[in-house]
């Protein structure tokens, strides 16, 4: 083994000292190019419309643009799987995690570890989703789909994004509750679903708010929202839970980097996105788009996130989806 001769030790350690230094004016300096903000999603949807707004306002704060990067696909785990696995954690590549990033490793192999590989920096909120039928549909009522339901098991007939969504979740265990089956016909969401149910496809559609034109048009009926709270766009229409079914479908958002960030990072990425968080036209985007406002600190965001992941593993299993 190599021994330091007396006049390299110095050296040595102002070589340590100097890394060290360096490492600390990193934190500091943060940032001084831009950051970019991955969203797993497909550009133009509303929630890419929500995080743009708000990139917009946080890159003011931070003093650099904060710049969104669509990586849409793995039922919304791909984009938050490809940070984990190739950004660097140094604050300059965060990403938007949605639910199914904490869904998705319960039912099939992941590249990921969503309680290890993540620093969380942030939570804000939450999808508004509600049952929609044509205007003209014999359904008037969320209590009238469950009645048709029970007495021809097997014969309703739904859509939503996929089969593993909160939305196909959801309806599950209500027929599970009602002691009756459903047919579900996967979709991708959005225009396809509209065609779905305006076309007579399908009986039913469960999705977040791509209905609300058709709602406020008239053409479409909104039944029953997912939510644990009656949405101040729609105030008439009852939620879940006022129909007695327990569970919460809120689909909370954060954001979160990589593994092994500066706490210092964390804190400045933090501060800018509460700041556009509170901006008022972030607000109104909010309001526009029908999103919940469920801003978490990072420590209470961290601390919420294994009952979260814990919270989609009990739902899989009651309806037969955990992966054995």
């Amino acid at each position: 083994m190599a021994i330091l001769s007396r006049r390299m030790v110095p050296l040595a350690l102002a070589g340590l000292t100097s890394l060290a230094s360096a490492g600390v004016a990193h934190a500091s300096e943060f940032p001084n190019k831009p950051v970019t903000l991955i969203v797993p999603f497909q550009a133009g949807i509303s929630v890419d419309i929500l995080l743009r707004g708000m990139a917009e306002v946080a890159g003011q704060h931070l003093g650099q643009p904060v710049v969104i990067d669509n990586k849409a696909g793995g039922s919304a785990t791909l984009g938050p799987a490809y940070m984990a696995s190739n950004a660097k954690p140094d604050g300059y590549t965060i990403a938007q995690i949605p639910m199914p990033v904490l869904r998705v490793p319960h039912l099939q192999k992941v590249t990921y570890d969503p309680l290890k590989d993540f620093t969380w920096i942030i939570q804000l909120g939450g999808y508004t989703i509600g049952m929609v039928v044509p205007t003209a549909s014999e359904f008037k009522t969320f209590k009238d789909v469950i009645a048709f339901a029970k007495a021809n098991p097997g014969k309703l007939t739904y859509t939503t994004p996929g089969p593993s969504t909160l939305n196909s979740i959801a309806m599950e265990l209500v027929a599970r509750r009602e002691g009756t089956t459903l047919a579900h016909v996967p979709g991708k969401g959005g225009g396809e679903a509209m065609a779905a149910i305006l076309g007579g496809h399908v009986m039913v559609n469960v999705e977040s708010t791509a209905w609300a034109p058709m709602v406020a048009s008239g053409d479409l009926r909104l039944l029953v929202l997912l939510n644990n709270k009656r949405s101040k766009k729609w105030p008439d229409v009852p939620t879940l839970a006022e129909h007695g079914y327990e569970w919460d479908f809120n689909a909370p958002f954060g954001l979160a980097g990589p593994k092994g960030m500066d706490p210092a990072v964390v804190k400045k990425l933090h501060d800018a996105f509460k700041k556009a968080y509170e901006d008022p036209k972030v607000i109104e985007l909010f309001e526009r788009f029908d999103f919940s406002r469920l801003y978490l600190s990072t420590e209470d965001y961290a601390n919420e996130i294994p009952k979260q992941y814990d919270y989609e593993r009990q739902n899989l299993e009651r309806v037969g989806l955990i992966k054995k």
